[in-house]
Order: structure tokens, then sequence, then C-alpha cells
């Protein structure tokens, strides 16, 4: 939850880290659709939360039309106040997850994944830290994923996974290895170790 302009800029440092975002004039001339999201749901995040005045719900308007018309272009249907800091997002492509659902820090998400709710219920998914979830994975109902979970390509994950440093693979999703480095380990993202701290 960002809640003041250090949380802020806090989630906005570590989306950066873990997309490998550089600032250099090149992303003036070459605006990466998937960071200007991310910024601008970080954003709204904090104008979400910030006091109420005319100013601040005026910036809360413009950012609102700027995180809509992203979503819309990217194929992305990421609600607020969901991922925790260092949400990774390495394509375009259709995304979709309820607002029900919670992750932790450092989570990545591929093109095709759908977190949503079951049979009419409420309830979502909880994900814990440095989870990755490849292309196509669709996780729903009243599950918890432990952190540091690695979830395969086109699985489909009805049940919880307590185990950490797993790998989920399959229809319906089942472990098929332990001990696994997780994503942020595997390809020597450096991370802030204390994310899940701020949470």
């Amino acid at each position: 939850m960002i809640r003041n302009k250090k949380d802020l800029r806090y989630y906005l440092e570590q989306d950066a880290l873990v997309n490998g975002v550089n600032k250099n004039v090149f992303s003036f001339i070459f605006p990466n659709k998937i960071t200007n999201f991310l910024k601008s749901l970080r954003y709204l995040e904090y104008y979400s939360y910030s006091t109420p005045s005319m100013y601040s719900r005026l910036l809360w308007i413009v950012t609102k039309i700027r995180y809509r018309r992203l979503s819309y272009q990217l194929g992305f249907s990421i609600p607020i106040n969901v991922f925790g800091p260092g949400l990774s997002i390495p394509h375009y492509g259709t995304i979709v997850v309820n607002p029900n659902a919670r992750k932790g820090a450092n989570c990545r998400l591929h093109v095709g994944v759908n977190i949503g709710a079951s049979s009419g219920r409420p309830e979502a998914p909880q994900i814990g830290n440095n989870v990755y979830i490849g292309p196509g994975a669709i996780l729903f109902g009243n599950i918890t994923i432990a952190d540091n979970v690695t979830i395969g390509a086109n699985a489909t994950v009805n049940k919880s996974c307590d185990v950490e440093y797993a790998v989920l693979a399959g229809t319906p999703a089942k472990i098929v290895k332990t001990n696994s480095l997780n994503w942020v380990q595997f390809n020597k993202v450096e991370v802030n170790k204390d994310a899940d701290k701020r949470l």
C-alpha cells in the first residue's frame, strides 16, 4: 500500500529495478508503455490514498485517464492496491487480475495470466514474494501461494501451495520440483531484500 510520497518513490524505484529500466535520453524518444503504465498505476494508488483536496482530486482524474488509456492499449486489467513493490511485466498482452487478489514484492507476470475468483465467490489468490507466473497461467479461488514459487506456463492453479521454492506445472498444477531458485535469483536481479517488510 502506498501511503505517502516516500512509499511512492520506493515502489517506483523497485518497479524500475526489476524491469531493467534505465534513465537515458532514448526513454524520452522511444517511451516504454509498460513503464508508463506502472508509473500511472503507482501514482493512482498514491492519489487514491492521499488526503482529499481539489488539487489531488484533479491529479487523480488525470492519472486515472492515463492509466485506463494505457490499460486498453496494453491489454492489462490490473487494479490498484494489489501488487507490492517490484512488479515485473516483460511483455505487452492480456493480463487479468481480480481486485481482491494480493501479491507480494517482486512478482513477475507474463502474457495470458489470469488471476481470479471462483464460482462467484469474492475470494481470490493471495500470493507471496518473488513469485514467477508464466505465460498463460491461471490461478483462481481462495488459495495462497508461498514465497519464491515458480508457476510454469499454462499451469492451472486451484489449490494452495505452502512450499517455498517450489515449481508448479500442469493442469491441475502440481509440484514438479522443490528447492528451485526463484526468478529473482535465477536472473540475478538486484532487488531490495527488505521489500516485503514495506508492504
